[in-house]
Formats: C-alpha cells, sequence, structure tokens
C-alpha cells in the first residue's frame, strides 16, 4: 500500500514501550526495526516522544533515535513527539536537529512540548537551572528560532549548522492553550486526542480562529494523535491492548512503574467495576477495534476535529500484532476524504 492509496496522511507515535520480560535495548531495535515495515505501507511520518526517569518508556534521548530512524528508512518524515523544551538549553536542540536536517534535509521534524515529561526531581536533575521551566516557553521558543535564521545573530552564537536548514517545527499540545500558543507563532499544531481526548474539537478550533501566518506556515495545519489498536474483531483488538489497558491502571496506583505487564496477565488479571469503567472511558474516544469500527470511528474523529492528519500510538506486545494493527489502520483509511482546508469544524 503506498501513501497515495489514501488521501488522510496516516503517521506513527511512538514511545518505545518496554513489557515484562523485555528490555530497553530490544525496544529501542524494534522501533528501528518497524519504521521502514510502516514506510513500505505509505505512513508518512515517524516521530517518538521524550521520557525521563521512565522504565517503561525507552525514549530518553529522541534526537539519538531520530538519526537512527532516519538512516533505515528513506522516504519516511522522522521527527519528535516532541522534544521537551524545558528541559533543554535551546542551543543543544538547535544543534541536534541541525544536524539532523543537514544529514537527512527535508525529512526532519522537530516537535516541541513544554511539559517536563517526568517527576519533579528528574525534571531538576535535567534542568540543572531553577529558572528554566514551562514559565519560560515562549523565551525559548524564540532563542530556539533564532538558531535557525541564517545571518549574523544578535547573540553573537551560531548553532552549528542549524542555519543552514530548518527542519519542519511543530507545537504539540493537548489544551486549547496550547493551540492559542501554536496559533499565535504561525506554527502546524499536533494535538494529543490520546490525552484530552473531549478537548480536541474546540482546541483544534481555537487554533483555527487565532492563527496568524508566519515565514514558514501560511495557513493552519493540524494533526491529531490517537491510541489506535485494529486486529480482525473488536474483541481481538480489545485483547491485543489489553496490557497497554492494563499498564494504564497501573500506572494511576503503583509508586514505580517499571514494564507493561504481558498478554497473559492481562487476560488473568481480575477487573474491578471501577476498572473496567476506567478502560471503558479511556478506550471510547479512540481507535481500539476491528477494521469496520475504526473505520467509522476514524470518520467521525475527522469530521469532528477536520485534522489534517492523523498519527497513530499503537502500544502492543507483539512486533507483528503492532504492524497488523498499522495494515488495517491504513486499509480502513483508504478512501476516506480529507478534509477541505479551512473546514467548518462542528464542535
Amino acid at each position: 500500500m503506498t501513501s497515495s492509496s489514501h488521501r488522510t496522511p496516516l503517521s506513527v507515535l511512538d514511545v518505545v514501550p518496554v513489557f515484562e520480560g523485555g528490555t530497553a535495548t530490544g525496544a529501542l531495535r524494534d522501533t528501528v526495526a518497524l519504521a521502514p515495515r510502516v514506510e513500505a505501507l505509505g505512513y508518512h511520518r515517524y516521530w517518538v516522544a521524550e521520557h525521563h526517569n521512565t522504565p517503561s518508556l525507552a525514549t530518553s534521548a529522541p534526537g539519538i533515535l531520530i538519526g537512527r530512524l532516519a538512516a533505515a528508512t528513506t522516504t519516511l518524515r522522522v521527527g519528535s513527539g516532541g522534544v521537551l523544551l524545558p528541559n533543554h538549553a535551546p542551543l543543544v536542540v538547535a544543534e541536534q536537529f541541525g544536524t539532523l536536517e543537514a544529514l537527512h534535509p527535508g525529512r526532519v521534524d522537530l516537535g516541541l512540548g513544554r511539559a517536563p515529561g517526568t517527576d519533579p526531581n528528574t525534571a531538576r536533575a535535567l534542568r540543572r537551572s531553577p529558572d528554566r521551566g514551562e514559565d519560560d516557553f515562549p523565551r525559548q521558543i524564540a532563542e530556539l528560532s533564532g538558531y535557525f535564521a541564517p545571518g549574523d545573530p544578535a547573540s553573537g552564537i551560531v548553532a552549528v549548522p542549524a542555519a543552514d536548514g530548518r527542519p519542519e517545527v511543530w507545537m504539540l499540545g493537548s489544551s486549547p492553550a496550547s493551540a492559542e500558543a501554536a496559533a499565535a507563532l504561525g506554527l502546524p499544531y499536533a494535538f494529543a486526542h490520546q490525552i484530552n481526548p473531549h478537548a480536541s474539537a474546540f482546541a483544534l478550533e481555537r487554533y483555527r480562529a487565532a492563527f496568524r501566518p508566519s515565514a514558514h506556515l501560511d495557513r493552519p495545519r493540524t494533526l491529531v494523535s490517537v491510541l489506535v489498536t485494529v486486529a480482525d474483531s473488536d474483541e481481538a483488538a480489545r485483547a491485543v491492548a489489553a496490557p497497554y489497558l492494563l499498564g494504564k491502571i497501573r500506572m494511576r496506583t503503583a509508586r514505580r512503574f517499571d514494564a507493561f505487564p504481558t498478554a497473559r496477565e492481562a487476560t488473568s488479571h481480575a477487573y474491578s467495576t471501577a476498572e473496567r469503567r476506567f478502560l471503558d472511558e479511556l478506550v471510547e474516544p479512540q481507535l481500539v477495534g476491528g477494521p469496520g469500527t475504526v473505520r467509522d470511528r476514524l470518520a467521525a474523529l475527522l469530521e469532528r476535529t477536520g485534522a489534517d492528519e492523523v498519527m497513530a500510538l499503537t502500544v502492543v506486545p507483539g512486533q507483528e500484532d503492532r504492524l497488523r494493527s498499522f495494515e488495517l489502520l491504513a486499509e480502513a483509511a483508504a478512501g476516506l476524504p480529507a478534509p477541505a482546508p479551512g473546514v467548518s469544524v462542528r464542535l
């Protein structure tokens, strides 16, 4: 299947999950092996997240992983979903992603987020300086953008080779506030539907209404990332997703969460009524089900949000089950129309 077989671009968000019995090293190698396979299915981009002091998610160094993914593929756009800017000096980010863009021109995305992606103690260890945090985000964005501008910088500092080529910069978020920030900067906006599904349509509408054209983008551009697990039936999809879903339950109660459970653990777990209600509420707004269910939900999501692109977060323990989900999603999306520019979203 190629990208021309469906009009709405599909992409992948990877948190590099670690399951019981596996290792972070194995999870990273699985991610590198998966990228060229989804490229062959016609997926548009492949982003990796950033998490720290989180043993269940092996994504502590997205810049390094992006370079490896780019080397393993040829047409797939690769990038961060995202770099959590408060954790980093903008100069270092500009140098890293300027280097990635130099080595893989026209294929690198720099998605930026403002959350720490970790616990307070780890955030302090990453930042080293107490004056850098979410409140400093606008200044960090401005500094980072300056390093990608050609010419003599006012600071006298050159981020080699950032001035030679700028990656495609995206703003990430899960709230109307982040949508308005992206609009004010004239950046494309990626909304985390898997985190805050009930705000997706409103946030994207706010983004479009407030958008100001910039030197790099003349009209609003959006994507939604969404939890996706597709199998041959609704029941099979729920079973394949069960280890991740049980993991979500444990994240709410455990002081430390080292790995997602196995399929056997998920099958044998005695779910309480409250846990089943939590999982039903988690799954219902997402794309979890058989091909027909997912096609209908995807069509509804596109109509409701008007998103230009859909990014799939698929967290399942088996590499082949994961790839099968991407195959079935591409088939389900085939023929669904892309929203017209300036679409009016139903709220």
